[in-house]
């Protein structure tokens, strides 16, 4: 085609410096050699494929309209030389077509009836069409769409490549990372990536989309099927004694998800010492009656501290007691030894600037702490989370199991997702 189009009058060789051909199109002016003859551009076209010398200086370049408002049009570069081996077919071919001018032919050539395209490429169109027409094939009609942004969010290759490269992430499946990868092992489901995706439409208007939105219909296809299972922070609990507890620790089989059989059961164990999260301990009162979930209520006898701080806990089992009249609904964990430990990590923005400007220098709004790892107790049952699995905590959120349990001494690890009301990163 390159050779059809210089032996038509439609193209030529240039060796004009690469600096200078630049200039020269944003001024319009044209190039020395867009008048050459044509045996002279075939002969220096020879140079280019066999990657002389003299080859390696030159380009072929589309002959359209060096005055056209439409820079994209003022003699395009359609051939370049690149020595490099090229992963396939090694050193076999020494000159190389530019994406604006395979992209036209190749649509063309394999039949594309509408070419899809982002916005952003919209100034190309007109070049898209009118070599189109020099080849002399069909026309391929563009369709366009607005290129999908997200707030607080680098999509740029080069730029999240600088975040691997300066070990800012972990790789590019980092959760924190908006390729597929990252997000999926966040805690994204396909479903849901899908369904924001259709509800964005075709549209054509310049968007900046909120994570929420996403991150509220992966909470609505989760929330159904995901198992819920139970934990306390491991510096900050309290330990509540129940006077008339069990003598002897007993275990019922309990659903780990009361509206869906498919998650299956899991085994509480009921003893007489229990631990409570510190910030719930932190609210009661003495007398005051209370439910733990799983099991019914109990009143709070007494409150021992230290210092201002709460050291341990004494109540009583009131189990004909309502759990409708009941204001706090607690959680709770038995002081045994089989509790796993875990660790739940919550994850930031990269950046900390909602929207970057074109000229905005990323490096200068990175967010300092994108990762925060928090060490918990969770219930036995924990031991058989397979790596990918999504629960919910009770009262914490859902979570992604990304390294699974492998030994007492090895934390469990917990990914939280976002369920949509996450806050923006302070400034």
């Amino acid at each position: 085609m390159a050779e059809s189009l210089i032996k038509q009058g439609k193209a030529y060789v240039d060796d004009t410096p690469k600096q200078q051909m630049k200039d020269e199109r944003a001024a319009g002016t044209e190039s020395k050699c867009r008048n050459n003859i044509i045996e002279e551009n075939l002969s220096l076209w020879r140079e280019m494929v066999n990657g002389t010398e003299i080859g390696m200086r030159c380009y072929v370049r589309g002959k359209l309209d060096m005055q056209d408002p439409n820079k994209t049009l003022r003699d395009p570069v359609y051939y370049r030389c690149n020595t490099d081996p090229h992963h396939r077919v090694g050193s076999k071919y020494k000159v190389y077509p530019t994406y604006d001018f395979a992209c036209p032919f190749v649509d063309a050539l394999e039949g594309v009836t509408h070419a899809l395209q982002s916005s952003e490429y919209h100034d190309r169109n007109k070049q898209y069409h009118r070599i189109l027409q020099d080849m002399g094939l069909r026309r391929v009609e563009i369709y366009e769409f607005s290129r999908l942004n997200m707030v607080y969010t680098l999509l740029s290759k080069r730029k999240l490549l600088w975040f691997v490269q300066n070990k800012k992430v972990d790789d590019w499946t980092d959760p924190r990372f908006p390729t597929i990868q990252g997000i999926l092992r966040r805690g994204l489901k396909i479903e849901a990536l899908i369904q924001f995706i259709l509800e964005q439409g075709a549209s054509k208007n310049l968007n900046l989309m909120e994570w929420d939105k996403l991150w509220t219909i992966n909470k609505k296809i989760i929330d159904p099927v995901c198992a819920r299972h139970t934990a306390v922070l491991k510096d900050q609990r309290v330990l509540l004694t129940l006077t008339n507890g069990p003598e002897e620790p007993f275990v019922r089989i309990l659903p780990r998800h009361k509206k869906y059989e498919g998650a299956g059961n899991k085994a509480t164990t009921f003893t007489s010492r229990i631990w409570l999260e510190y910030a719930d301990a932190s609210v009661l009162i003495t007398g005051q009656e209370v439910t733990l979930m799983d099991w019914g209520n109990t009143i709070i006898k007494e409150i021992k501290t230290e210092n201002g701080v709460i050291t341990q806990l004494v109540g009583e089992l009131h189990l004909e007691g309502s759990v409708k009249l009941t204001k706090l609904k607690l959680t709770w964990l038995p002081d045994i030894e089989d509790l796993v430990s875990l660790s739940l990590v919550g994850f930031d923005y990269l950046i900390t600037k909602k929207k970057l400007e074109k000229d905005d220098d990323f490096v200068k709004f990175i967010n300092p702490c994108t990762r925060r790892e928090t060490s918990a107790l969770g219930d036995p049952n924990m031991r058989n989370l397979k790596q990918g699995e999504i629960i919910q905590l009770e009262r914490k959120g859902y979570y992604r199991c990304d390294v699974p349990f492998i030994r007492p001494s090895k934390p469990i690890v917990l990914f939280a997702i976002p369920d949509g009301r996450q806050q923006p990163p302070a400034n």
